[in-house]
């Protein structure tokens, strides 16, 4: 063995690395629940949100549902017994209008020369989405750019007699509104709120049902940084009174780790800086502070990511369409559930006029789709490999209820990230481990029920070298008395891989949306489970 790498921090776990590529982390715990774990996870944990304007090309309508999305939201449901989320909104959702009388149950607006102006949508429109999953619980936003408190209260009181109550989770009024009318907290909150209060009462809806926020800017760092507590977000608004009316249900905001609305961003949104768990830590470590203050606030689940993918302004080829997407998509669920997200929301839509003048993608669908329902400018139906990291996510879940999430390797520091002070641990961002527990007795917190084990080493595959492989040595956490573990894996032949037929889940692929090939689970005797470059494993203990 070489060298001895110690996380300083709160019970992280202590790991033996050879110092020659990593090839064996040796995990030695404690087994033990840490004080750092995470609220109980949300079996809805990895949910979406579909662009409004964008919404009928996914699900479909009545007369034509589409079948490739009613599959593979199907097969998140088996797996957790609970749909995912369904959040319709975007920047669309800030023009978008209410027709009782339209016949169609949507209609874009798109001029000439390409550019969609507005959505219109109709009485058939909830019909489509009643072709979601039984059960699927929705968020409807609302238009708040205009300022038309009326336009806002038709569109939501469509949805309150479109949709049974039980489905209907929540309202969000605007859609990044830190990106227009030069909005404070103040004159937001002031807006926000007593809309959010009046639909409340118009609807006679149960109170709370209002998401706030749903910005999208980065907190700025550090902390203190003047202009840091003014900027508009989830704690701002409180602050400035945004739940003075006891209508906040939950807080939303938005995280896009790299974007190509400009040449700046496009040159560092990169396949190997996307996948790269420093980085991707240093980024949501951010929301931290705002993560804490929300759950003191609003309660412990109230913080959620309601709109989230890898490059903003619709994604990068070669990047965001890629298994590499897949692995920094599994990478960022645990990595924000372990700091209390509730939920994320990831977005599937397309291109968008005016986003930015300067933005590299125009017309078609989004590269960052996890699938393209429709035949578009960008390619043909067809699923991506990072969908397969969703299928990771719930079987992961399972039908648990009780399940918590930590960090084991890097491991908890006293600050609360998983980063070291030299930025990056001896893996170079490379290796990370998650546990999961039981939360149903004391009993339960002895040792994980699950390991996930990610090696984030970029190997493509059309590199003509041996494909790089670490160890992971977990036998300290196989319980007492088991020899065996169960191993299901997530696989690609690299990470620039864009076919959903060559990316498996546990031997499985989903190019159709319904699984192909046979189920493969391992069984591990030795305590040893070797993990390839570009590749997750699930452990079942």
């Amino acid at each position: 063995m070489g060298s001895i790498l110690v996380l300083a921090g709160l019970l992280s776990s202590l790991a033996c690395i050879e110092a020659s590529n990593l090839p064996i982390l040796k995990l030695n715990g404690p087994t033990s629940l840490p004080l750092t774990a995470s609220h109980r996870l949300d079996p809805a944990l990895g949910s979406f949100s579909i662009e409004t304007a964008f919404f009928e090309e996914f699900v479909g309508n009545s007369s034509s549902p589409n079948s490739l999305t009613k599959n593979l939201l199907d097969n998140l449901w088996v797996r957790t017994g609970t749909p995912a989320q369904i959040r319709i909104g975007g920047i669309t959702a800030d023009s978008t209008y209410w027709d009782p009388n339209l016949n169609i149950s949507l209609f874009n607006f798109v001029d000439d020369k390409g550019v969609l102006h507005n959505t219109t949508i109709g009485p058939g429109f909830w019909d489509s989405v009643k072709l979601l999953p039984d059960g699927t619980k929705v968020i409807m936003n609302l238009d708040l750019h205009d300022l038309d408190y009326f336009g806002a209260l038709d569109v939501a009181r469509s949805a309150v007699q479109g949709l049974s109550s039980s489905d209907l989770l929540a309202f969000e009024i605007g859609n990044e509104p830190d990106h227009y009318l030069a909005f404070t907290p103040a004159n937001y909150s002031s807006i926000w709120g007593t809309w959010a209060k009046n639909i409340t009462d118009t609807l006679d809806l149960e109170s709370p049902m209002f998401q706030i926020a749903a910005t999208v800017e980065d907190p700025l760092w550090p902390f203190n940084t003047p202009g840091a507590t003014s900027q508009l977000d989830c704690v701002s608004t409180l602050a400035a009174g945004g739940n003075r009316d006891g209508i906040v249900k939950s807080c939303s905001e938005h995280t896009y780790q790299y974007s190509v609305c400009d040449p700046p961003r496009i040159a560092v949104a990169t396949l190997p800086n996307l996948v790269n768990h420093t980085r991707l830590a240093q980024y949501l470590d951010l929301w931290q502070p705002r993560i804490k203050t929300i759950r003191e606030q609003l309660g412990l689940d109230a913080f959620t990511i309601g709109e989230y993918n890898s490059v903003s302004c619709s994604g990068r080829d070669n990047v965001s369409n890629t298994f590499g997407q897949a692995l920094w998509l599994l990478d960022t669920t645990f990595y924000a559930a372990s700091l209390n997200v509730s939920r994320l929301y990831i977005h599937q839509g397309g291109p968008l006029a005016l986003q930015s003048s300067t933005q590299l993608n125009h017309g078609g669908l989004s590269f960052y789709n996890l699938w393209y329902p429709v035949q578009n400018t960008n390619g043909p139906v067809k699923v991506f490999p990072s969908y397969s990291a969703y299928l990771f996510v719930a079987e992961t879940l399972g039908g648990s209820k009780t399940l918590r999430i930590a960090n084991l390797f890097p491991g908890r520091q006293a600050n609360g990230s998983t980063i070291t002070t030299a930025l990056g641990d001896q893996s170079a961002g490379q290796l990370v481990v998650y546990g999961f527990w039981e939360d149903n007795s004391p009993a339960d917190h002895t040792s994980p029920t699950k390991l996930a084990l990610i090696n984030l080493e970029i190997f493509n595959q059309t590199q003509a070298v041996p494909r790089p492989s670490t160890t992971f040595d977990i036998s300290r956490f196989v319980p007492k008395g088991h020899r065996a573990v169960k191993v299901r894996r997530l696989q690609a032949p690299g990470a620039d891989i864009k076919e959903a037929n060559v990316t498996t889940w546990a031997g499985q692929s989903f190019e159709s949306g319904i699984a192909s090939g046979e189920l493969v689970e391992e069984t591990v005797s030795d305590g040893k489970v070797r993990v390839q470059a570009s590749e997750a494993a699930l452990v079942l203990l």
